[in-house]
């Protein structure tokens, strides 16, 4: 990785959230009518969020979670309601307040820690699961592969990471958001090739003793995205033999 071209693109993510589109997404993750178009957002992100909690399970007691790019809380706050104790990070220091702010008084209330910073910061000590859900799909494939490296040393059993796949309908937008005057620009969305992750992955030693595997993909209007999984060898082995069983 290439630690000039993630701070940059880690410092344009963090500016956008922040000063401009906090009210938008604060919008889209709320029960407020939208668009049909943002809509259809919505209902791709509440799938992938779901296909991600299924790949935990519904019992999360004595796991450390880390919900790295939390948003406003949504994941984060199912988390803790099945059990887990998660540290919620996120670049925007906005969208923090507010997912603290919907958290507030709730059943999950005392066993989720939210922190503005950043999700690959070393000093968040151990986890047995990370989940990003879309907090990689401004990167490159490289950029984004390292940072699943630096997060895989200190996870025990498992990360599932949402990314966006490259299709026609991704790879045409990607290339008519470059074209706009950059003070327009949302940070782009970097469409990737499922094949390249894993090739990715598969190169760097600490993979040798993980399963990878790109599973369920989610199309809903504007939204598209697909999961990867990263289960320790170990943790993946008794999966299989439960499902035996």
């Amino acid at each position: 990785m290439d630690p000039g071209s993630y701070q940059q693109r880690r410092n344009e993510v963090e500016q956008y959230f922040d000063r401009t589109a906090f009210s938008a997404w604060a919008r889209l993750t709320s029960d407020a009518p939208v668009s049909r178009i943002r809509a259809s957002v919505r209902a791709g992100r509440d799938r992938m969020r779901a296909n991600m909690l299924d790949a935990l399970g519904s019992d999360l007691h004595g796991r450390r979670i880390l919900d790295a790019g939390c948003g406003t809380g949504a994941m984060a706050i199912e988390l803790a309601r099945r059990g887990a104790d998660v540290l919620a990070v996120d670049l925007s220091s906005q969208l923090i307040a507010l997912a603290k702010e919907r958290a507030a008084h709730g059943p999950s209330e005392g066993r989720i820690l939210w922190v503005a910073g950043d999700m690959l910061d070393a000093n968040f000590g151990q986890f047995d699961h990370v989940v990003a859900m879309d907090s990689l799909i401004h990167y490159e494939a490289v950029d984004m592969a390292r940072a699943l490296e630096r997060l895989a040393e200190r996870t025990a059993r498992s990360l599932h990471v949402s990314f966006a796949p490259r299709t026609p309908m991704l790879a045409l937008m990607h290339a008519a958001g470059r074209c706009l005057p950059r003070a327009d620009r949302a940070p782009s969305i970097v469409p990737l090739s499922g094949e390249k992750v894993l090739s990715l992955l598969d190169a760097k030693d600490c993979f040798k003793h993980y399963k990878l595997s790109i599973a369920q993909r989610v199309n809903s209007g504007f939204y598209i995205s697909q999961l990867l999984n990263i289960e320790h060898i170990t943790i993946a082995y008794e999966a299989t033999e439960m499902s035996h069983a």
